[in-house]
C-alpha cells in the first residue's frame, strides 16, 4: 500500500502509536484542511482534556446581519476536540472514527467573540472512547453548545486505505 503524502490526498502521515503532543498536533493540522481553513487553535490540556479557539472571523459567519458564527465551524471543532481528548487519556495517537455526536446548538455564539471548545474523554475501552463537551464565549456557564459522542477505535492497517485501494 502506497502511504505517501500525494497517495494520502496529501493529508499527514501520522504513525499509530505516535506520543500525542496536542499543541504540536494542531499546529501540523492547521496547515491542511479544514482545520486550518476555519483557524481552529491549540489552548490548553490535561489529563483527559482539551480546550480549543476559534476566533470570531466574518468569513464563518452564518447570518450576516447579526455577525453570528456559522454553527457548522462550532460543531466542527467539537468535534475535534473531542476526538483529541482521547488521544489526550491515550497519550497517543491511535486511528479512530468518529461513531456517534451529538451536538446540542443550545444558543447562538456573541458576535465578534472567540468560542472555545472544552472536551475530555471520561471512558476509555478498548474498542471505543466515550466523550462529552461543551463550546462557550467567555461564560462556561453558558454554553453555545453541548456534546456527547462515541469514537471507535481502529485498528491501524486498515487505517490508511489509498485510493486504489477502494473497493
Amino acid at each position: 500500500m502506497n502511504k505517501t503524502p500525494e497517495a494520502m490526498g496529501g493529508r499527514p502521515i501520522i504513525p499509530p502509536d505516535t506520543p500525542f503532543n496536542p499543541a504540536l498536533f494542531n499546529h501540523s493540522m492547521r496547515q491542511f484542511g479544514h482545520t486550518g481553513f476555519i483557524g481552529m487553535e491549540y489552548r490548553s490540556h490535561g489529563e483527559n482534556w482539551i480546550e480549543l479557539a476559534l476566533p470570531w472571523r466574518e468569513d464563518l459567519v452564518g447570518d450576516p446581519e447579526t455577525g453570528v458564527l456559522a454553527s457548522g465551524p462550532i460543531v466542527s471543532m467539537l468535534d475535534n476536540a473531542t476526538s483529541m481528548s482521547v488521544w489526550a487519556l491515550r497519550g497517543r495517537f491511535h486511528p479512530q472514527v468518529t461513531l456517534d455526536l451529538r451536538v446540542d446548538y443550545v444558543r447562538a455564539a456573541t458576535p465578534g467573540k472567540t468560542v472555545f471548545a472544552w472536551a475530555e474523554c471520561y471512558r476509555l475501552k478498548r474498542s471505543m472512547a466515550f466523550v462529552r463537551g461543551l463550546a462557550h464565549d467567555g461564560d462556561i456557564a453558558d454554553p453555545v453548545a453541548h456534546a456527547a459522542g462515541i469514537f471507535i477505535q481502529v485498528e491501524p492497517e486498515s487505517w490508511a486505505a489509498t485510493k486504489g485501494d477502494a473497493a
